[in-house]
């Protein structure tokens, strides 16, 4: 943030930029295009000017401020505040807040009010989809951010979104190292194929030959996820060598993409059911299909997450 702070009430001139109705921050030239969306640190401390002192940003907006990666969120995002149970809400678009009868334990990151991480998934979890929880909760864990025993004692309340945590943490493990990885090991599980995250092939001498993604358990095959680094030239040629180590030792690698994943998911269940040597049954795909339509990885999951979101935004009324 900025060494001038945001204020309250109305400024004019280009050197200031709005946040909401009546509050300000100083106007940042070229710097906005280097901040993810859909939030600002600047904004924030606008948005934090509208809380009591015990207030401070959860859920989603709290976890992006911990450096949590997110799934893909919708351009209306709101940022997402928690209040004490007698706080005024702020009457402005694009927030939506929650009353506690209890303070929300939080830190101070970077100046502004942040809940702890097992509140923020807690949180997060009221809105967001299974699928997306998993790949949330793996990324916190993989982090250090948070421990399974803080999140096990927090998901056994009845707090909004608990029941949602519960469920994501039957299906969650830190060994994943992306958001990708995580969606693809999920896929795996909800139509009943075995695997073992970060698995480690070795040779006849024990040298390490490739350290895989996902190992199809009782198989020869590893199931992996490409992002768009692995189609450089130079990551190319290391993939390439590293494929002739492993078929050199009899196993199959099989590289998937983020279209693959989420559009041709079938294609995955097919090549397991086919190395696993069982009847390929297409219908086990269902499960998937039905998490991903509830999942910000997808447009209609993302529509319907902002639909379950009381708050309103300028664009949406637009639309």
């Amino acid at each position: 943030m900025g060494e001038i702070e945001a204020v309250r009430g109305h400024r004019r001139g280009a050197r200031w930029a709005q946040v909401t109705y009546g509050v300000h921050r100083p106007a940042r030239a070229g710097v906005d295009a280097d901040h993810p969306p859909p939030w600002d640190e600047d904004d924030l401390s606008g948005w934090q000017l509208l809380m009591t002192d015990v207030g401070c940003l959860t859920g989603l907006t709290a976890l992006w401020m911990h450096g949590v990666p997110l799934p893909p969120l919708p351009e209306d995002c709101p940022v997402f505040l928690a209040l004490a149970k007698n706080d005024p809400r702020p009457m402005r678009d694009g927030v939506h807040t929650s009353r506690h009868v209890h303070p929300v334990a939080h830190e101070v990151l970077r100046g502004l009010r942040v809940a702890v991480v097992p509140e923020a998934l807690t949180a997060a979890a009221r809105w967001t989809g299974l699928v997306d929880m998993v790949a949330i909760v793996d990324a916190a864990l993989r982090l250090g951010l948070v421990s399974l025993e803080d999140l096990e004692a927090v998901s056994t309340t009845r707090r909004p979104g608990s029941r949602r945590l519960r469920a994501a943490l039957a299906l969650v493990d830190a060994r994943a190292e992306s958001l990708w990885e995580s969606l693809l090991r999920v896929l795996h599980v909800v139509c009943d194929i075995e695997v073992e995250p970060q698995w480690v092939l070795t040779d006849a001498d024990g040298v390490l030959v490739a350290r895989a993604d996902l190992w199809v358990v009782g198989t020869n095959a590893l199931h992996e996820f490409d992002g768009d680094e692995h189609e450089k030239v130079p990551r190319r040629v290391v993939d390439r060598r590293r494929d002739r180590r492993v078929d050199r030792e009899g196993y199959v690698r099989r590289g998937y993409t983020a279209g693959d994943v989420i559009h041709r998911a079938v294609t995955v269940l097919e090549d397991a059911d086919r190395s696993l040597g069982r009847t390929h049954d297409p219908a086990r795909i269902r499960e998937w299909h039905r998490l991903l339509q509830d999942s910000l990885f997808t447009p209609a999951g993302r529509t319907a997450f902002l639909s379950r979101i009381p708050v309103a935004s300028p664009r949406r009324r637009a639309a």
